[in-house]
């Protein structure tokens, strides 16, 4: 990386102003992007200088956090309750609203909270059991400390950026909003992906777990994990964005460990502050199915490790049989729901239950979605 170059406040100046030319070119982040991808990794934005974007959203881990269930926060000790999800592909959530139909749709975060991407990327660095600064202008502080960020900032987004404290910190989601928004985050290069573009062939399992999932005569996978109107388009997420409630069970782990006791109730979208009607209590945004097979453990709470179990806890709403009603995990029947009364049936409920070999064939064709940079992980 280059030597930062002292810019004169006049340069400054006609760089922001779209007249930088050659100057932005020499910035040591001469675009948002850069910047933001400096960002995105810098722990100096924590409390303790020890936790940025990347520590719960490792590019190397399919953008998500490794680590356990739940994320650990910047002190060492604090435990969030809910399981990090990817940060791959995510530029492809609509902002969160409400359609006619009064469905709540897109947004960041497990319960849409945040409308966009940037208002996302502002959430951590001032949360407390994550990055835990006690404000924007704290944050802002630690951007100024590093000469870099002040000149870049400065030719990126007006010379006057630091005068405001808001200001400078909504630059600075921007910024890593526009490097989330980059190939880098979606490369949409995964088995599926080349099998769409005709480089290779899907064995005969993964091809029918495509068929399988696809075919709402046989599986409800597509009612609400697909986006696009057609099954090959190119540029598929593999999640329609909407919010439901599936019945997902209480992680007593996390809630032990967390100290949140089993008196408290993660009641998901009515979390949010836009929304007020119970009827929404216990629903969560569809995730992206996109690096499912590498990103687990699996549902809101990170209550599922393995990423069968998660196709059999579907399963079990459509069989009659005994085994089915068993977790594999833990051997017992299926917990019951955190939040009950405001569950999805039509949508879970929906096709025909499942025998071993499709069960199989899904899980096979869900690991087509792995990015191709992550399929060494698939073999672990």
């Amino acid at each position: 990386m280059p030597a930062a170059r002292t810019l004169t406040f006049a340069s400054v100046l006609i760089a922001a102003m779209g007249g930088g030319g050659a100057w932005a070119e020499d910035l040591i982040f001469g675009s948002k992007e850069a910047l933001g991808e400096a960002l995105f990794f810098d722990m100096d934005l924590s409390q303790t200088r020890s936790q940025a974007c990347a520590s719960c959203h490792q590019p190397e881990y399919g953008f998500a956090d490794p680590r356990g269930a739940v994320s650990i926060g910047d002190d060492g000790t604090s435990l969030g309750d809910r399981n990090a999800p990817t940060a791959s592909y995510a530029a492809f959530s609509p902002r969160f609203h409400q359609r006619e139909d009064g469905a709540w749709i897109g947004g960041q975060f497990l319960d849409g909270r945040a409308a966009t991407l940037a208002e996302q990327a502002g959430g951590p660095p001032l949360n407390p059991v994550e990055m835990a600064m006690p404000d924007r202008a704290s944050v802002v502080e630690r951007l100024r400390e590093n000469g870099d960020y002040v000149v870049s900032m400065q030719a990126l987004y007006g010379a006057d950026v630091f005068a405001d404290s808001d200001r400078a910190f909504e630059a600075m989601t921007d910024s890593i909003a526009a490097f989330e928004k980059t190939d880098y985050f979606a490369p949409f290069d995964s088995k599926y992906d080349r099998y769409l573009r005709g480089e290779v062939e899907l064995t005969p399992e993964e091809d029918l777990g495509r068929l399988l999932f696809f075919s709402e005569q046989f599986t409800n996978c597509n009612l609400c994990h697909q986006l696009q109107t057609s099954p090959v388009s190119q540029q598929e997420t593999f999640s329609n964005y909407e919010y439901h409630n599936i019945g997902v069970p209480v992680n007593t782990a996390v809630r032990e460990a967390n100290g949140k006791g089993p008196d408290y109730v993660d009641n998901g979208l009515l979390e949010n502050p836009a929304v007020d009607d119970p009827a929404q209590a216990g629903k969560f945004k569809v995730p992206t199915l996109r690096n499912v097979a590498v990103t687990g453990p699996y549902m809101h709470n990170g209550v599922f490790a393995d990423l069968r179990t998660v196709v059999l806890f579907y399963n079990k709403y459509n069989s009659k049989s005994a085994k089915r009603q068993i977790n594999p995990e833990t051997g017992q029947q299926w917990a019951v729901p955190e939040v009950d009364g405001t569950l999805s049936m039509e949508q879970l409920t929906h096709g025909p239950a499942l025998e071993d070999e499709r069960i199989d064939a899904l899980v096979a064709f869900l690991k087509t979605l792995t990015d191709a940079r992550y399929e060494d992980l698939l073999e672990e």
